[in-house]
């Protein structure tokens, strides 16, 4: 009797090891189940962020003019201050860049 159940014993160490050795060949890598749910999460953040970045870049590009704008309107004033006259469109043009010129009449008008 001890004879078979060392036997069997043999045996199911033998399984046992199998086994082990199984598990750690079958946990090398990725399923394309695994795979396909790590793209689904990112292509749904991806699409969940993109429109507030372009409201950001909105919103920068709205600041930056009306910084724009009070940098002239300020240059404007301290042309009158001491010329003691308005300014001219013209004077203007010479005052501020070509492009502080467009933004300024772009929300003044």
């Amino acid at each position: 009797m001890t004879k078979e159940y060392q036997q069997k014993l043999n045996i199911i160490e033998k399984i046992k090891k199998q086994l082990v050795i199984f598990k750690h060949k079958t946990k090398q890598g990725f399923t394309l189940i695994e795979m396909m749910i790590v793209l689904l999460i990112i292509s749904i953040l991806v699409l969940l962020f993109i429109p507030n970045l372009s409201k950001q870049k909105d919103t920068v590009s709205k600041q930056g003019d009306e910084a724009i704008v009070k940098t002239v309107e300020t240059q404007i004033e301290i042309y009158e201050i001491n010329n003691n006259k308005k300014i001219t469109d013209s004077q203007l043009k010479d005052l501020v860049t070509p492009e502080q010129y467009k933004v300024y009449k772009k929300y003044k008008n």
